[in-house]
């Protein structure tokens, strides 16, 4: 049955129209991201009325072009100039622009390329593997088990906050709170609006976005008068070559990096609305962490390159997962996707891919193609991108504005989210000024909305609050929501104080619990396996004394 769809989804597919399609979106979604500030939310969404016209599939297929295009496109920028494309290679930089001014910008663009082409291929795995089982799963899910989901989400604003982790909540809450502003979106109550009309619809997502991301940085690039007259790069781009066979050796020479970074941004992609903004960080953070030499993170370092990339091209296929399984989309530009889906009259849910398997196994295709595509246009847009290197900032910085408010106008036609745009802009320069850490603000905007809406569901169902520890999969959610909280604390004093030798094993024995409540043999398995695995580390630990090993050097990220 399954090989049945695949044919006939590939039928679809390989077409040579929707083929051109896919190269074509690929192709602008890499320069889309290449170029500061240019999101790959705007570009997705400047796609989205041409494809009206298109069959489903091929609409589709060509805006994941453009979605896997614009994930790999920043890092170009990033590596090439020091200023992140896009959100998603924030990360990026730090190790990527240091190797370039070393000499070696070949290869820091190669084993970006390559990153961003395995984490991709992972991550196109795990969306055909995970898709239909997580749909199964997302058959049991109520308003309170999303608003636990959710609540664990935001508990990564403590692993984002990094050395600054009172700034770091403080800008999550804030972030939160601009979520609350405007009407509730179940019993229509207008909050925080001061008697303003405009404020009644809320403050949309992507001009938030873009102005603590991308207007900020603006602000800041041309803040000093010499610089703003200043080409993004003076150097001899023009000789950059991609060195694809070293890179590609260099990149699965650091396997167990490279699993873990995909994993890790196909999780976060899974997380409604965290998006890759956030994986390549976490990614990042995570690689660092990791690293028996923390020190040389920041001067050039090749695992540096590798984290944020093969994270943030995961990602993708993560958000794709939860917007064909569960119909939630998992960042802006699936929300985009999801848009573009019910104006075709197709409503993704946990029984779409069992009522729309050829569109379905479509996707998963279009997805796997166009990181392939995506590998073999890198070296086109290099030399395009070398162009637009040349320009002065200040001339880009009003073209990348203008498009931002173009970008954001598009999607909803409101005039006020263009002062939306304006007004965190602002915000964000003032915060980057100040040292705040901007990724827990955006992380509180997305997912604050989302808890709210299930906790009045929920509330509205039944007024007993025991139902949040009752099901099994909001305990889970809110137990590892807890453990979370203490997971930055476990990582600083890991080898140092006692009670980092009880952390693992307490997460595997207390999160066994909701998994023996789910019932049903395979998870009744895992939990098993984990108790015996907890019980495991109890033996060894009593075995060896319950000896530290001493101070493990895991210093913390910080936002560049």
């Amino acid at each position: 049955m399954i090989i049945e769809h695949v044919l006939a989804a590939g039928g679809e597919l390989f077409t040579l129209k929707t083929m051109a399609l896919m190269v074509v979106g690929t192709l602008a979604g890499l320069l889309a991201g290449a170029i500061p500030g240019f999101t790959i939310a705007m570009a997705v969404v400047l796609t989205l009325p041409f494809t009206f016209g298109m069959e489903p599939l091929q609409g589709l297929a060509t805006m994941i072009g453009v979605f896997v295009g614009g994930l790999s496109g920043g890092l170009m920028s990033g590596i090439l100039t020091g200023i992140p494309g896009t959100p998603s290679s924030v990360a990026t930089t730090f190790d990527g622009f240091p190797m370039a001014r070393n000499g070696q910008p070949g290869l820091a663009l190669g084993i970006g390329v390559w990153s961003s082409f395995f984490g991709g291929t992972v991550s196109a795995v795990l969306l055909v593997s995970l898709a239909p089982q997580l749909a199964r799963i997302g058959l049991e899910f109520g308003p309170w088990d999303y608003f636990s989901l959710v609540l664990f989400a935001l508990t990564i604003t403590a692993s984002l906050a990094g050395e600054n982790l009172i700034k770091g909540l403080i800008a999550g809450a804030l972030g939160v709170l601009i979520a609350t502003v405007g009407e509730d979106e179940i019993n229509g109550v207008a909050r925080f609006n001061f008697g303003t009309d405009a404020l009644k619809q809320g403050f949309a997502f992507l001009p938030v976005l873009i102005g603590l991301f991308a207007f900020s940085q603006l602000l800041s690039d041309i803040a000093d008068k010499h610089r703003a007259r200043q080409p993004l790069s003076d150097s001899g781009a023009e000789a950059v070559k991609i060195e694809h066979r070293k890179a590609a050796m260099a990149v699965l020479s650091r396997w167990v990096n490279l699993l873990r970074s995909s994993l890790i941004g196909v999780f976060t992609g899974i997380l409604p609305a965290a998006g890759s903004s956030i994986s390549n960080i976490l990614a990042y953070d995570q690689a660092k962490k990791a690293s028996r030499t923390p020190e040389i993170f920041g001067t050039g370092c090749e695992d540096g390159i590798v984290a944020p990339e093969s994270a943030n091209n995961a990602t993708a296929g993560g958000s794709l997962i939860t917007m064909m399984a569960l119909g939630i989309p998992g960042d802006i530009v699936t929300a985009v996707m999801l848009g573009a889906l019910l104006i075709h009259d197709v409503v993704p849910s946990p029984s779409f891919i069992g009522e729309q398997p050829v569109l379905a196994y479509g996707i998963f295709i279009a997805f796997f193609v166009a990181n392939f595509i995506m590998l073999g246009l890198q070296s086109v847009t290099l030399r395009l991108f070398v162009l637009v290197t040349k320009v002065r900032m200040y001339v880009l910085a009003s073209i990348i504005l203008s498009y931002c408010a173009i970008g954001v106008f598009a999607l909803h036609n409101v005039q006020f989210d263009m002062w939306t745009l304006f007004v965190f802009g602002i915000v964000g320069y003032v915060m980057r000024n100040l040292g705040f850490p901007l990724a827990p603000m955006i992380l509180g905007v997305v997912l604050g909305k989302i808890a709210e809406v299930n906790l009045s569901r929920a509330v509205a169902i039944s007024s007993d609050m025991t139902m949040f520890v009752q099901r099994p999969w909001s305990l889970f959610f809110l137990l590892l929501g807890v453990f979370s909280i203490f997971f930055p604390f476990y990582q600083k004093y890991r080898g140092i104080q006692l009670w980092t030798l009880i952390y693992p094993i307490a997460i595997l024995i207390v999160l066994s619990g909701p998994l023996f409540m789910m019932g049903g043999i395979a998870r009744s398995l895992i939990g098993a396996f984990m108790v015996l695995l907890g019980g495991y580390l109890i033996w060894s630990n009593t075995r060896n004394g319950w000896k530290l090993e001493g101070p493990v050097d895991a210093p913390v990220l910080r936002e560049g």
